[in-house]
């Protein structure tokens, strides 16, 4: 959920948002060649990929310096060639080395023909020098790594779980951990933009990656081109307060799923009416707290189990026949041939630790701001929202891991209004992972910089080639020839298509 001038020659300065003066690093000779193996799945032989050196730790450009590992997809039209378009694919914490191949599927040509579509793995992340806790994922119980508080209420296991995972993260992350920062990441996207001989970067990402994209766009202003961020983070609630919007944007969320349920219930019987599908829903979580069973794979599946199972596929419709898995087999115990545990984030590598996108997301989201101390502060919170918003049970206002240990290394950057207009927000209104809200605080952070496209949908993620929108069309129009539209803008999504379309939702894997 973030993105100066030459600020990367500045020797030890937490003054990240002047722009300093003096002469950039020259650009590294870069050696590309063969992509490693595909860790989203979406792969292109035309790819190329290469590894960059960048500091540890900006304060310190001559110290230690960590690898970068940077794809590329050229344009097949070098003569019409504009620069180069990045990518990210979330989380944080989502190996983003070969999203351009997944991107190559979402852009019209105009766009392909004057780009080149550049990946990296960000710091701590897949192939760039990945970060580890030391444990494997079954140390990674979903309903206490997504902080679910008991039945009752209580938030002691989740302090328990919080304080030993912290340790872990500390002993086991070593001196990389501390450095893996939104604001680090957006200083290697500048080094990338100079290794590449570019004046300027383009821009293309979601949910975490909004916030990369403003932290870049703030810090680098007259090197950020033309940025497209999508499914937002609000700047200035990283991390505490953004995490906590997910009570309140599930419930908004739910009414889709409990419509599409409805419309269906020949086929799923969970209930003819939306209200009838939220009982039977509320009534197969009571059920499984009172009586949790066991998933052959996921293991213990309570009701905690069950919320963060609908949650997590709650960001597409696409998803939902997953989640008529997950309820039928709460209610009558029937598991699927195929199982339930499907849509991996991404694919085991030898070199990889298995736990590194758990790893990697707990180092940003502990190292970009510093979270609440007080345990009754989390309490509290929980206590209201779970009457509140009771669907996600108060989860989203739990302490996780970063209420212990050590704090940030720096402050987190803030996002202003001050640079060219050549940013464009596009936003659902019932996303349940980064709501509405947000990015409305979002809009407001960057304020004449920005154009804001709003679109009447639940998904995560509006730039969405498998349910357009006039949001996709102004991405990839203001791509192609930098203009804006005129004004913020609000829309339905595009008729569905007689025939489901098969282009995996971009937004998926983050």
């Amino acid at each position: 959920m973030r993105r100066s001038l030459p600020v990367l020659l500045a020797a030890a300065t937490l003054a990240v948002l002047a722009p300093q003066a003096g002469a950039e690093p020259q650009p590294p000779e870069l050696t590309w060649g063969k992509c490693p193996p595909s860790m989203i799945g979406a792969d292109d032989p035309r790819m190329v990929c290469t590894t960059l050196p960048v500091p540890l730790d900006y304060r310190n450009p001559k110290g230690r310096t960590i690898d970068i590992v940077v794809s590329k997809l050229p344009t097949a039209k070098p003569e019409k060639r504009r620069g180069v378009l990045l990518h990210n694919g979330g989380g944080p914490g989502v190996p983003s080395l070969h999203y351009p191949a997944a991107y190559l599927r979402a852009y019209p040509q105009d766009v392909l023909d004057q780009y080149d579509l550049i990946g990296f793995d960000p710091r701590g992340v897949g192939y760039s020098t990945p970060v580890t806790c030391g444990r494997p994922l079954e140390g990674y119980p979903p309903d206490l790594y997504f902080p679910f508080p008991s039945t009752d209420g209580s938030i002691a296991r989740n302090i328990e779980f919080g304080k030993a995972l912290a340790r872990d993260c500390e002993l086991h992350g070593g001196q990389i951990r501390p450095h893996i920062t939104t604001a680090n990441t957006a200083r290697d996207m500048d080094r990338i933009r100079i290794a590449l001989g570019e004046k300027k970067i383009s821009y293309n990402s979601g949910s975490y990656g909004s916030y990369l994209g403003a932290v870049y766009a703030t810090m680098f202003v007259d090197r950020s081109d033309r940025f497209v961020i999508d499914s937002n983070v609000d700047p200035n609630r990283a991390w505490h307060d953004q995490l906590a919007l997910w009570d309140p944007g599930f419930e908004l969320r739910f009414a889709d799923i409990a419509a599409w349920f409805a419309e269906r219930d020949e086929t799923y019987k969970f209930g003819a009416t939306p209200a009838e599908v939220r009982k039977k829903y509320e009534a197969l979580l009571a059920k499984l707290d009172a009586n949790p069973i066991i998933d052959p794979v996921l293991g213990r599946f309570d009701g905690n189990v069950l919320r963060i199972a609908t949650f997590g596929v709650s960001y597409h419709t696409l998803q939902f026949p997953d989640m008529a898995e997950y309820w039928k087999f709460a209610d009558t115990g029937a598991y699927p041939a195929d199982g339930l545990a499907k849509g991996a984030l991404a694919n085991a590598v030898p070199t990889v630790p298995a736990d590194n996108i758990r790893a990697s997301q707990l180092a940003v989201i502990c190292g970009d701001a510093e979270a609440p101390r007080d345990m009754r502060h989390y309490q509290r919170e929980v206590a209201i929202n779970r009457k509140l918003f009771p669907l996600m049970a108060g989860a989203g206002t739990n302490v996780w891991s970063c209420a212990f240990g050590r704090g940030p290394v720096e402050p987190p950057v803030k996002v202003t209004s001050r640079g060219p207009a050549n940013i464009l927000i596009i936003q659902t209104l019932r996303d349940p992972a980064t709501p509405y809200i947000g990015a409305l605080g979002m809009r407001h952070a960057l304020g004449q910089r920005a154009k804001m496209v709003s679109v009447d949908s639940g998904n995560h993620g509006a730039f969405d080639p498998s349910n357009p929108s006039c949001a996709t069309r102004a991405a990839t129009q203001f791509l192609a020839t930098g203009v804006l539209p005129a004004h913020d803008m609000f829309c339905k999504p595009d008729p569905v298509p007689a025939a489901t379309s098969q282009v995996t939702p971009l937004l998926l894997n983050r």
